[in-house]
């Protein structure tokens, strides 16, 4: 009853910000971009590829848009963000705005090679010489022994089972989902509250490890989270939130001890098919960058390129790596991380975040990320990886 009352008193105080806010809300919930961006027929066009000897390059067709981006875009622009009083909350909201505009954009231009990649880019950035400099330190280092975990033996039925007896430790509903329209093993629907698995994958006991404190430790966590918070806007994500979400999923990886030399070449690889886009790659260059010259094996290689390629240059991989090294640098000054597991929010929106928190627009989390309490990392090439990245 007494939380009931202050909340009213605060939709009373900021009238304008959670009306915007909600606005906002009932704008966005129609532009999750990974369920447009993912092609429909990504094992047929797998097979033509291979049968072509890697030489035609996939033709990938995509779900329809069930909205109209002309209208979207005009009901953006018509939110009277003057009526917000506080410079920095004000200014928060019109990035915001930019942001999602943006994500309009990249979605109602999917299949367009050209003019999807330039959206991508505007929305995700591209790798840095920075970022490329960090994947290629990475590939230098020699392949690590395979154990018995690394085998992928369990199915999808089983991973599900996995997943679900990990889930009870984390106070919320773990509502499963199979798909075979999706180029991850595993991902997280934020819209529908939903860990989606690949139905036709197979995973290894390391990968179920990997997947569940990626995925349920910080993916759900953040999605659980923001539903406690006054503001959709945790829900819906802030500007360049990506970097620092996935950050936060490869490092709760390294902390639970799952995060493998592979995984980080993988994360290294993603880097460098992103960046291949730059350069004018075609599916079929990119995928020669990576099966021929850095001998990953075809199958890897062709999800890794899928992925940079769908939709016609999609940059969002490039940012794992940033995001990894970003959060880990945190986690050596022993800054907390509490305030990143709010939302969908980013490093570059804390001054913003803490006014909120100030201003008693944001909650203490009731979710927090179980692998982060203790460092369970025994690879020591890992950390001298991360010590050294730039």
């Amino acid at each position: 009853m007494i939380q009931k009352q202050r909340d009213r008193n605060l939709h009373q105080k900021y009238a304008a910000i959670f009306e915007i806010d909600a606005n906002l809300d009932r704008l966005v919930k129609k532009i999750e971009l990974l369920s447009y961006v993912n092609p429909l027929n990504i094992e047929k066009e797998k097979q033509r590829f291979f049968a072509s000897k890697y030489s035609e390059n996939p033709l990938f067709r995509y779900p329809k848009l069930k909205f109209n981006p002309y209208k979207l875009h005009r009901l953006f622009f018509l939110q009277r963000l003057e009526r917000i009083e506080d410079d920095t909350i004000r200014t928060m909201y019109k990035e915001i705005i930019y942001y999602y505009s943006n994500m309009v954009q990249c979605i109602e231009s999917i299949g367009q090679k050209k003019r999807f990649h330039y959206n991508s880019l505007r929305v995700y950035g591209s790798p840095t010489e920075k970022d490329v400099e960090n994947a290629r330190f990475i590939l230098h280092f020699s392949k690590e022994v395979q154990g018995s975990d690394m085998e992928p033996v369990y199915s999808s039925h089983e991973a599900k089972e996995y997943f679900e007896k990990f889930g009870k430790q984390y106070h919320f509903p773990l509502n499963i989902k199979f798909s075979t329209h999706i180029s991850a093993d595993a991902m997280v629907s934020n819209a529908t509250q939903s860990l989606i698995i690949k139905r036709n994958a197979k995973f290894s006991k390391n990968q179920l490890l990997t997947l569940a404190n990626h995925e349920i430790g910080v993916h759900l966590v953040t999605t659980f989270n923001a539903i406690n918070q006054p503001l959709k806007i945790f829900s819906n994500g802030f500007p360049k939130n990506v970097e620092t979400q996935e950050g936060l999923a490869v490092f709760s990886e390294y902390m639970s001890g799952s995060l493998t030399l592979k995984r980080m070449k993988e994360l290294a690889y993603r880097v460098l098919a992103s960046d291949s886009l730059i350069k004018g790659y075609s599916f079929s260059d990119t995928f020669d960058l990576i099966h021929n010259q850095y001998k990953l094996n075809k199958n890897d290689s062709f999800y890794i390129t899928l992925r940079a390629h769908r939709g016609g240059g999609f940059t969002k991989d490039c940012l794992y790596l940033s995001g990894l090294s970003k959060i880990y640098k945190r986690y050596l000054k022993e800054e907390p991380l509490d305030v990143l597991l709010t939302g969908k929010v980013s490093l570059d929106y804390e001054t913003p975040i803490n006014q909120l928190i100030k201003l008693g627009l944001c909650h203490k989390n009731i979710h927090a990320n179980l692998a982060f309490d203790q460092n369970l990392n025994t690879n020591k090439t890992l950390d001298f990886i991360l010590n050294n990245l730039k």
